[in-house]
């Protein structure tokens, strides 16, 4: 069915073992950066769901400088498994909008810590200028450097619902330019955007499957305290996804992605002290079994349902 030990679909764990020949685990990194969707130079207050932590939520202190971050993060996982390699990922705000020099010296100390075989960086399509994807290329010639983009959806409607500030061009003039530097890309994507069916959804599915992507987040929509969204969704305006409901779109999702494509997410936990809705999304190792037995239970895998097939 297909190589991936068994497995229904291509797992970031499954990737990694292969590629570093055990478990690797991600310490979450913030770099003190904020969002030109904050700032005021695309807009005030981010994308619509996007908490005060600027999905960094449960990355570390900024006040910390990187390599503590790392050694604390480190500390702590260690106390409860053994673990030799991790991943630094960049995760609160957008992780490239700084001058370069600064982002060379947090970037180079994430990557030159004994502990870190790779380096991962959330960002903006359009926080990605040539002296920006130049550095990164430098530094995934000393150990691998991906970028992981913030898309969300292929849709402009829904896009400027969330405010996301950017067209799709925009995402894939970076797309082009990071795979022509080298750098591996990983794409965020939202299930369950207020406005969106079923058909929706495996259209951004189906769009990125062509796309020259080696990774995929599947998130669950999230509504958090204190996030627009939140407003919207507390007045009636939209609904989220019950368990089932998700559970069901992320196997048709799986199934009309290119099998090639890494699997980094399939769902999401969200803050406990921030989460409106939907509640159930608090339990992922439930909503992880449950996805499993499912799979199971229809007989489905990673790129059933492609249309090359």
């Amino acid at each position: 069915m297909n190589n991936w030990n068994s497995k229904p679909y291509h797992s970031l764990d499954y990737m990694l073992r292969e590629r570093f020949g055990e478990k690797v685990y991600k310490v979450t990194l913030n770099g003190g950066m904020s969002c030109p969707n904050r700032d005021g130079t695309i807009g005030h207050g981010g994308c619509i769901f996007c908490s005060e932590g600027g999905s960094g939520d449960f990355a570390a202190s900024a006040a910390l400088s990187i390599t503590r971050q790392i050694d604390s993060q480190i500390e702590m996982l260690s106390a409860k498994r053994p673990i030799h390699k991790y991943i630094a990922y960049f995760q609160a705000y957008t992780n490239t909008y700084a001058p370069v020099p600064y982002l060379e010296r947090i970037f180079t100390e994430a990557i030159s810590h004994p502990g870190i075989v790779a380096l991962s960086i959330g960002t903006r399509p359009d926080c990605l200028g040539e002296d920006v994807i130049e550095l990164l290329s430098r530094l995934n010639k000393r150990k691998p450097v991906w970028v992981e983009l913030g898309l969300q959806t292929i849709h402009e409607s829904t896009a400027a619902y969330i405010r996301r500030g950017y067209p799709l061009s925009c995402f894939e003039d970076a797309l082009c330019r990071l795979r022509k530097a080298g750098l591996e890309v990983v794409v965020h994507t939202i299930l369950g955007l207020p406005g969106e069916n079923r058909e929706d959804m495996l259209a951004t599915m189906d769009y990125l499957s062509a796309c020259d992507i080696q990774g995929i987040k599947l998130q669950l929509l999230h509504v958090l305290k204190g996030t627009d969204l939140a407003y919207d969704y507390l007045a009636g305006k939209f609904k989220v996804l019950e368990r089932d409901q998700y559970i069901d779109l992320v196997i048709d999702c799986l199934e009309h992605l290119d099998p090639s494509i890494v699997i980094h997410r399939v769902t999401g936990d969200g803050p406990k002290d921030l989460l409106i809705a939907p509640l159930w999304a608090s339990r992922k190792r439930e909503v992880l079994n449950l996805l499993h037995h499912r799979l199971k239970e229809r007989q489905s895998f990673q790129g059933k349902a492609r249309k090359e097939a």
